[in-house]
């Protein structure tokens, strides 16, 4: 992107998307499940925004509080991917001709690697903890809205999907096998993730059929 990736909280979505479809390393499917988390997020936000009771305004106000801040985090977590991911371009660029050339290649690629696998891992925390804000205010949303409730719970498995094949797309250049066992277990979560989903939707249709 023209500006550097500090610039995409204020790019437009069509820029965004320019970039996205353009044949350019980054930004790639780790922002691409950033954003989506963001996008749940901001659902969850706007959902509380309009549930407006006052026997709940505390709970609404501490959900609406989080998902702004998840947003945040996912903004600079798609920033980041954008940084990591030019860093494994330029790794595999790295001359290879010698022994020593192969072997520095090997090793740099493996860093940049392991550096790319924590943006998104940052956003699947992120989708994590929209999925329980989701099911925190779904019970006091404004009942015109529940369906963007379900909408959020959503965004937020893409975004969790997403990641996991973000950071399963680097193991394989990994040369530290500790690492790379920590970050299959911690990408397991998603099983759960597309659980609690199912959940939140289950409930909203059972409301929206009411």
């Amino acid at each position: 992107m023209s500006g550097g990736p500090d610039e995409l909280p204020r790019q437009s979505l069509g820029d965004f998307l320019d970039q996205l479809s353009a044949r350019i390393a980054a930004p790639g499917a780790g922002a691409t499940a950033a954003v989506e988390a963001a996008l749940a997020a901001s659902l969850v936000a706007m959902v509380g925004r309009f549930s407006t009771a006052e026997e709940h305004a505390e709970l609404v106000g501490e959900v609406v509080a989080a998902a702004d801040a998840q947003r945040a985090v996912c903004l600079t977590a798609a920033a980041d991917d954008e940084t990591a991911f030019t860093a494994v371009a330029a790794a595999m660029k790295l001359p290879r001709d010698t022994e020593a050339e192969q072997a520095t290649r090997r090793r740099r690629l493996a860093e940049a690697q392991l550096a790319a696998t924590g943006p998104p891992l940052a956003v699947l925390q992120a989708a994590a903890e929209v999925m329980v804000l989701a099911a925190r205010v779904l019970p006091v949303a404004n009942p015109n809205l529940v369906s963007d409730v379900a909408a959020a719970t959503s965004a937020a498995r893409a975004a969790a999907t997403t990641a996991r094949l973000a950071v399963e797309a680097n193991l394989d250049g990994l040369d530290d096998d500790a690492a790379a066992a920590h970050l299959r277990s911690a990408v397991a979560v998603v099983e759960d993730l597309a659980r609690q989903a199912d959940e939140v939707e289950a409930a909203v249709r059972a409301r929206m059929s009411r």
